[in-house]
């Protein structure tokens, strides 16, 4: 089974390819791992999330007739996403709109012959109790007709449960329903995101949440994102009231700025300010290391002058230089060139 030091070797294998094997690296440039001072910082792992993200579910059953969008699509506020079978539904707002032309035909008549019995009664050639029926048969059609223009919106609203729209400017996360599926409701039928507020959330101890101020200089590392945009610095900090019972650490979430790049569920780490200590920090240049994918590593140049592949633990970089957290002592020379060194190599 592979590890960490079989990757090594594959790497230093990639790194040689058909070159000569060369018994000593005379002539090999050099340079010693130097004593710094940088910010006394350190890591803490942690995970792009999106601020607002919605689960869309149906409200309705129905088989789904026509999905209108797919994952990674940009929408509007309202672009119509899912469409459900509504015929249904379509056709009771129909008969109920139906039900309300006829009730307003009723209420036309009863309020002619309302305004006819009231001219009769003034002319005295009705009684008063005939009066008062009409007036009581117009009132009843008019409430009729109120309950019916309801019950017909009831209707219309119902329809349009079936038409499934954005709420909000967003991305497609994931649809998670196929043409046919049938929807039901509480269903979800597709998630949504705005790549326009995200944060990076990372678990730190309470002691360290403790001592995060809203003034600290805090980096944010995106590994994922181009070497151009891997650091960016936070627009906010919070830091949230409470702590995991079970681990005891305090979340701290880190507001991204709009247009980043970053996606959720992006790696991230977020570099803190620590209690103030030595400041002493290892560095080397920035271009003596030796990177393939997760993979870090320096060649170290030993005593007989022939440079070995190591693997170290990179920290923030400072300048043109690069903290090394781990891996390497201070003045241990290092091969300037990797693929000089790798020449080298048995």
């Amino acid at each position: 089974m592979w590890n960490i030091w079989s990757l090594a070797a594959t790497l230093a294998v990639g790194l040689v390819a058909s070159a000569p094997n060369v018994a000593a690296a005379g002539g090999l440039a050099t340079v010693a791992a130097e004593s710094g001072t940088a910010a006394n910082v350190t890591s803490f792992d942690g995970v792009v999330e999106a601020v607002r993200r919605t689960v869309v579910a149906a409200q309705v059953a129905g088989a789904v007739v026509a999905l209108e969008v797919k994952a990674g699509d940009a929408v509007r506020p309202g672009q119509v996403l899912v469409r459900v079978d509504a015929r249904g539904a379509d056709q009771n707002a129909l008969s109920s709109d139906a039900q309300v032309r006829s009730a307003q035909a009723a209420l036309e008549l009863a309020s002619t012959e309302f305004a006819r019995q009231k001219q009769l009664f003034d002319k005295r050639y009705v009684s008063q109790a005939a009066l008062e029926r009409a007036q009581a048969q117009f009132k009843a059609t008019q409430a009729g007709v109120s309950a019916q223009l309801a019950q017909a919106g009831a209707a219309r609203t119902q329809s349009g449960l079936f038409i499934v729209r954005a709420p909000y400017a967003g991305r497609v996360a994931e649809v998670s329903v196929a043409l046919g599926d049938m929807a039901m409701p509480g269903r979800p039928l597709l998630s949504l995101y705005d790549p326009e507020t995200l944060r990076v959330t990372v678990a730190v101890p309470q002691g360290v949440a403790a001592g995060v101020g809203a003034n600290d200089k805090i980096k944010l590392e995106l590994p994922g994102l181009p070497a151009a945009r891997q650091w960016l610095d936070p627009v906010r900090t919070t830091v949230l009231p409470t702590a995991d019972a079970a681990t005891h650490s305090v979340q701290l979430r880190f507001d991204l700025a709009p247009a980043t790049g970053a996606s959720p569920g992006m790696f991230a780490r977020a570099w803190l300010p620590m209690p103030a200590g030595d400041g002493t920090r290892v560095l080397i240049p920035s271009k003596a290391v030796v990177r393939r994918a997760e993979l870090n590593a320096v060649y170290v140049v030993d005593a007989t002058g022939r440079p070995r592949l190591r693997l170290v633990h990179l920290g923030r970089p400072v300048g043109d230089r690069v903290e090394i957290l781990s891996g390497l002592a201070v003045a241990e020379r290092v091969a300037l060139d990797p693929q000089a060194a790798a020449r080298f190599l048995p």
